[in-house]
């Protein structure tokens, strides 16, 4: 069973309904036994890093969350602030993330880039694929995907990115290590991409 976490930010029901179109269902709770039922789990979110945490945490399912995720290492798949979250920190406040990644998020600054590149990042963009990631789908051209975000999430060891993409620079879009899997864009809003890049997490052996 997919569950999608819900902690009372993120777009719930278009996540569920973009893996309804491509053939899955998919759980939205916030519940300890629906989380620990679990075989692949979808952490979302919009908004800030802090209030995200604290929204989190006050679910009283984050320990079952780092035993999903670590102990029984069943896929996860973090989007927007959900994948902020899965770093160890971030620019926009004080509270400690999950801490799955070895990785910050910061925010992002153009001093010394030409151009001007107003914040949130907002629209389409290509998106590529690093280490060899193979959730995405490049045999079709670049994919590209729908991006609002100001912040990005800073890798300690170039390893565990996934996916990049350039707003002024290029930036980690999506890190991976083993099960646990995560993207600055939004797939749920990105059409036949985001059902390629869902529907290839949806597959992956739990």
């Amino acid at each position: 069973m997919i569950v999608i976490v819900d902690y009372g930010l993120g777009n719930l029901g278009s996540i569920r309904n973009m893996l309804r179109k491509i053939g899955y269902e998919a759980t939205v709770s916030g519940e300890a036994e629906d989380i620990r039922s679990a075989s692949k789990l979808i952490l979302p979110g919009i908004g800030a890093f802090d209030s995200g945490m604290r929204d989190l945490n006050a679910t009283g399912v984050v320990d079952i969350l780092h035993e999903k995720a670590l102990e029984e290492k069943i896929p996860v798949l973090g989007i927007c602030l959900g994948a902020q979250l899965m770093t160890k920190r971030s620019d926009e406040g004080k509270e400690a993330g999950l801490g799955w990644f070895e990785a910050e998020t910061r925010r992002m600054t153009f001093e010394g880039i030409p151009g001007r590149w107003p914040l949130p990042n907002i629209g389409w963009r290509d998106v590529k694929a690093q280490n060899g990631y193979s959730l995405l789908d490049e045999s079709q051209g670049t994919p590209r995907f729908y991006f609002v975000h100001s912040y990005y999430m800073h890798a300690q060891t170039p390893e565990i990115v996934s996916m990049t993409s350039e707003y002024g620079f290029e930036f980690a879009c999506g890190l991976s290590r083993g099960n646990l899997h995560c993207a600055q864009f939004h797939p749920e809003k990105s059409h036949v991409f985001g059902k390629r890049l869902l529907q290839a997490f949806a597959e992956l052996e739990a």
